[in-house]
């Protein structure tokens, strides 16, 4: 073989062995292309079921198990178990108070397991704390009370943490009457007569009992919490650990300071 000759067989098997390069680098990207794409697909189905095992809970359901609820008389609603008369922890609060959605972020899981655990009786007072007050403040603070007393008593506990969850700025317009409808749906509370409720303002006349009520137990600020009759300190309040102590540690009952009455199935 010529000098030529050899040079050209090896230039060859340099194409060749380039060639055989070459494919191997696209199959090589071929499979880097289709593990990518399986660890996305994996990647997908893993967040859907997790997206799914999410979302099985009952709709209407708040987070935590609750006691069983009622409405009382007044308008306020009671959260506790069968039997259980105290000791009495009341809430008065503003749906529109920046401080009661820091309380209700803070504490509300801790005050929901304490009625579930049989602890405690709690009373929700819910009033408008900016009734006196100026626009957009007073009219969203009445719009989310209405709502709220619009709202069946067994939904109520899910819906009062979906208003808090929603809560505005108290300078800018909220708590319109068509969210408030939507959310109301989106915990389970279906029907014309809570759209028509929410929608048409129907529970308006009682809000200034439910503030009367808020004056008479001398409530300054909210969230103004007690516990047998006795405000609790900030201190006390924002503070799960704490507030779980002064429960498990108050006595039976005292007279509340605030009207009592009877429950119904509202």
């Amino acid at each position: 073989m010529s000098k030529a000759e050899r040079e050209r067989s090896a230039r060859e098997r340099l194409a060749e062995e380039r060639k055989r390069e070459a494919q191997r680098a696209k199959k090589l990207r071929a499979l880097l292309v289709s593990g990518g794409a399986l660890l996305v697909i994996a990647v997908v189905v893993v967040a859907v079921v997790l997206v799914q095992s999410g979302g099985d809970d009952d709709k209407g359901e708040p987070a935590v198990a609750t006691a069983p609820l009622s409405r009382q008389a007044d308008g306020s609603i009671v959260m506790a178990k069968p039997g259980v008369t105290g000791p009495v922890l009341e809430i008065f609060e503003d749906f529109q108070c920046p401080a009661c959605e820091k309380f209700e972020e803070a504490s509300g899981k801790t005050v929901k397991e304490l009625a579930a655990e049989g602890k405690v009786k709690v009373i929700y007072r819910p009033f408008s704390l900016f009734f006196q007050g100026q626009e957009p403040t007073r009219g969203n603070s009445i719009r989310a009370l209405n709502a709220s007393l619009c709202a069946p008593a067994d939904k109520w506990v899910a819906y009062h943490d979906r208003l808090f969850e929603e809560q505005g700025p108290e300078t800018s317009q909220g708590f319109g009457n068509g969210d408030l409808v939507t959310w109301g749906e989106e915990v389970g509370i279906t029907g014309d007569a809570f759209d028509s409720c929410v929608r048409d303002g129907q529970k308006n006349a009682e809000i200034p009992k439910a503030n009367a009520a808020a004056q008479k137990a001398g409530v300054e600020s909210t969230p103004w919490v007690t516990l047998n009759g006795q405000k609790l300190d900030q201190n006390i309040t924002f503070v799960p650990g704490a507030l779980r102590k002064a429960v498990e540690s108050a006595p039976p009952a005292a007279p509340s300071t605030t009207p009592s009455a009877s429950a119904s199935s509202g």
